[in-house]
């Protein structure tokens, strides 16, 4: 007879640790992935490329259905299939005929409807549509928190390298063009970073969320952030936030972890905007 209350204890202890390890590990990733976006996320702002970002991601949807269709490593896909896109958008740019915004969309609209095409003629891929789309961050192991992690240090160090010339574009691009700077060689490694970040961070929020945690921890930061080094900083600790928020709010309410995360870098964003701050950048 105490047995059974020995061996109930012991399991739900089990089941705790399980759930907990599950939890803390997808809030490690998430991090990770929003102390990158952050920071690249703030050019997009900058710039007003946020059609940028989301072009990228459905080049990320278009890459995984066709590295299965190929049978092509899912990482190595993505980063090939929005290298490719970023390469088109440089090349459709030099015409002028017309604007990036029209461009961004033709791509963006063309790469998704193909991916979800070719996933739609893989029978294999059907059952997890969502999941490309939103994300899994509850699955996250340890191998992926690593691969997200060197991606992490690897985009930081990437944009640290070019933070000053792709400052001086953004401001302005024909007197940073006037200085000497590379701009196309600055723009090509910034969109590969880009990629890079999207590669890695589909399994946390999806192929439709993943501009999100770029833009909207960025806008937030905007909102009380008097330099840009101090945005970039605040963009990191915000979608760090974000992420703890919306895992706290999916556990507890049985959420998708993905749109939580992106709701509540929301609620940062319109708390930051009640914040009296006369020197936003």
């Amino acid at each position: 007879m105490w047995l059974a209350p020995i061996t109930m204890t012991g399991t739900m202890t089990g089941t705790v640790t399980m759930i907990n390890s599950f939890v803390l590990q997808a809030a490690l990733a998430g991090i990770l992935v929003a102390m990158a976006a952050g920071p690249l996320g703030c050019f997009l702002v900058w710039r007003r490329m946020a059609y940028f970002g989301d072009t990228i991601s459905h080049s990320a949807l278009m890459g995984i259905g066709l590295g299965v269709a190929f049978g092509v490593a899912s990482l190595w896909a993505i980063l090939i299939t929005c290298i490719f896109i970023s390469g088109v958008l440089l090349w459709l740019q030099k015409g002028n005929k017309f604007s990036t915004d029209t461009l961004l969309g033709i791509l963006a609209h063309s790469a998704l409807s193909v991916g979800l095409i070719v996933i739609a003629l893989q029978d294999s891929m059907r059952e997890d549509m969502m999941s490309f789309l939103i994300g899994d961050i509850l699955t996250i192991n340890i191998h992926d928190i690593i691969g997200i992690g060197l991606m992490m240090l690897f985009a930081l160090g990437g944009l640290y390298t070019i933070w000053a010339p792709l400052l001086s574009i953004t401001v302005h691009e024909d007197l940073a063009r006037a200085e000497g700077v590379n701009v196309l060689r600055v723009k090509i490694i910034y969109m590969l970073l880009i990629a890079l970040l999207v590669a890695f961070a589909m399994k946390v929020v999806g192929a439709l969320l993943i501009t999100s945690l770029m833009i909207i921890p960025a806008a937030a930061a905007r909102n009380i952030a008097r330099s840009p080094g101090q945005m970039a900083i605040l963009s990191m600790i915000t979608g760090s936030l974000s992420v703890i928020m919306g895992i706290m709010a999916s556990s507890l309410w049985d959420l998708p972890a993905g749109p939580a995360i992106v709701l509540s870098a929301v609620i940062l964003f319109l708390a930051g905007r009640a914040v009296p701050n006369h020197f936003r950048v």
